[in-house]
């Protein structure tokens, strides 16, 4: 519980002064790894909020929540888990939720192309469903996760700009599930407060 109020603490610390930045962004998913070999097809059901409080004009803090649903529908075929056969059409569903603690270097702020890149890390939470006929097969993780991030602020004015970004979610085997990744391709507002 004291945990809970210092990290509440520190929050509340960080958005009360200064300028901060906020991202709303729509987010295209494409798998690698263990959640590429699942889910072949990218990911168009996705988005990021991101909050950055500037500690200094060119460094940012706060924290990415995010949500990217990763969905393929596979053909009739035979399909073996275990010591178990089913034959029928598989409907399988990878659900992404990051949740990190970031930090983001702005190499021209103030001007109106800005680049940056960041890093987060934190957990991500994992959700895979195999649906076959009636059954279900459902598997889930908290994944330690750590995430690069790369991209540029087009300011339209001096509240708000367009980014566009590229991060690399690596999520670490834990649970049922083994090491689950994904690059995201953001598109969205960015509001300067």
């Amino acid at each position: 519980m004291k945990k809970i109020f210092i990290i509440l603490f520190s929050v509340i610390a960080l958005s009360s002064s200064g300028q901060s930045i906020t991202a709303i962004q729509y987010s295209m998913g494409f798998g690698s790894g263990d959640l590429g070999d699942f889910v072949g097809q990218p990911s168009f059901r996705g988005f990021t909020i991101d909050y950055r409080k500037l500690v200094q004009p060119n460094i940012g803090v706060g924290f990415d929540l995010g949500w990217n649903v990763f969905y393929e529908e596979k053909s009739y075929d035979t399909y073996t888990a275990g010591t178990v056969s089913y034959s029928g059409k598989q409907y399988r569903y990878n659900n992404q939720f990051p949740m990190l603690f970031a930090a983001d270097y702005y190499l021209k702020p103030g001007e109106q192309i800005n680049p940056f890149a960041g890093l987060g890390i934190g957990t991500m939470y994992s959700l895979r469903n195999t649906d076959m006929g009636m059954f279900t097969v459902e598997q889930d993780a908290w994944n330690f996760a750590l995430r690069p991030e790369i991209g540029v602020l087009f300011e339209a004015n001096p509240n708000m700009s367009l980014a566009v970004t590229g991060k690399y979610y690596y999520g670490f085997e834990a649970g049922d599930l083994p090491a689950q990744s994904y690059f995201a391709l953001n598109v969205g507002f960015v509001f300067t407060k």
